[in-house]
């Protein structure tokens, strides 16, 4: 039997009906005051969503019996289950995805391409209520790269228009549940009104710790290596460092994502079928896992999120090094 704890998140899609009252283990040791404590089944069809903040653990169906923590730990209230088969210890922090196939999806059912797109949303808050529900810490999406400001002027117009309502629609829903949005790319080139909509959503989020939510538009990752170069030349040029300073880290700080303490993603999922990383994250991608889905990006949903998390927690990661 899964069980969830109600930590609501107000994109949630369907109803979660109420069964009973939690009880803990015996040797249930708790870490912080706990007050009305419900447990609750989720419909057959979706979990309702839960997000992780820094003192929720992350625990496997088989840790729950009969509604208690099996070897005590944090409270109940606290509790966020993780679907058989994942292993809370070996779940990425950090996960970005290529979200592809939305004009083929809209193709593929005679739809008009805005269809795909609009899909293409709704499959991005079910993405944000999974890893708000399982513990991943930072979600980045590749919405709108530098390459796509190629493609016709009425496409381009309606992105920008989409991307624009659909922030301010989810804004107070971020701002409700913790999560903190931030925008990487080059955003000069972007319409006013959306610029000035992003700053202001982002300084309203910087605080929000539940999950980081990095949206890249009007990004590449060449675009990204070389802004960071022009950054430390002219810091060189200032005499602010020397030539010979220049290493690892100091290009990290000056990359698009120095905008989250997790800059290199575990777990890249491209959809569509496409075996490619298309200029993203470039930099960043040097030691991730990379996994490959054939769905289209709208039809991206939970079963196929689980196939690229146990895929991950399958593999072995060893940066460069021998086997042990």
């Amino acid at each position: 039997k899964t069980l969830v704890v109600m930590l609501s998140l107000q994109f949630s899609l369907l109803p979660i009906t109420k069964t009973k009252t939690c009880t803990l283990s015996p040797n249930f040791k708790p870490l912080l005051h706990v007050q009305n404590l419900h447990c609750f089944r989720a419909s057959p069809h979706l979990y309702r969503p839960l997000c992780a903040t820094a003192q929720n653990v992350i625990v496997e169906e088989n840790d729950v019996v009969n509604g208690t923590v099996a070897d005590g730990g944090a409270p109940a209230q606290d509790v966020l289950l993780l679907p058989a088969g994942l292993r809370r210890e070996l779940m990425p922090k950090h996960v970005a995805v290529i979200m592809d196939g939305n004009r083929r999806w809209a193709r593929m059912r005679e739809l008009p391409v805005w269809s795909g797109y609009e899909a293409g949303i709704r499959a991005l808050r079910v993405l944000v209520e999974l890893c708000c529900r399982w513990g991943i810490r930072v979600l980045t999406v590749f919405a709108f790269s530098s390459d796509n400001w190629f493609r016709p002027k009425v496409e381009v117009d309606f992105l920008m228009s989409l991307f624009e309502k659909g922030t301010k629609d989810e804004l107070d829903n971020f701002l409700r549940e913790d999560i903190q949005i931030s925008i990487i790319g080059d955003s000069s080139k972007l319409p006013e009104s959306l610029q000035e909509l992003i700053t202001n959503a982002e300084e309203a989020t910087k605080h929000n710790s539940r999950l980081q939510l990095i949206v890249a538009v009007s990004y590449s990752g060449h675009y990204d290596i070389l802004q960071a170069c022009q950054s430390i030349a002219l810091k060189v040029k200032d005499g602010l460092i020397e030539p010979e300073e220049i290493n690892e880290l100091l290009i990290e700080q000056e990359l698009e994502t120095n905008c989250t303490e997790i800059p290199y993603p575990d777990l890249l999922i491209r959809t569509s079928g496409e075996l490619r990383v298309s200029n993203f994250l470039l930099w960043q991608l040097a030691y991730t896992e990379l996994f490959f889905a054939q769905s289209h990006w709208p039809d991206f949903g939970e079963a196929e999120f689980l196939e690229a998390l146990r895929s991950f927690q399958q593999r072995q990661r060893r940066y460069g090094s021998r086997d042990s």
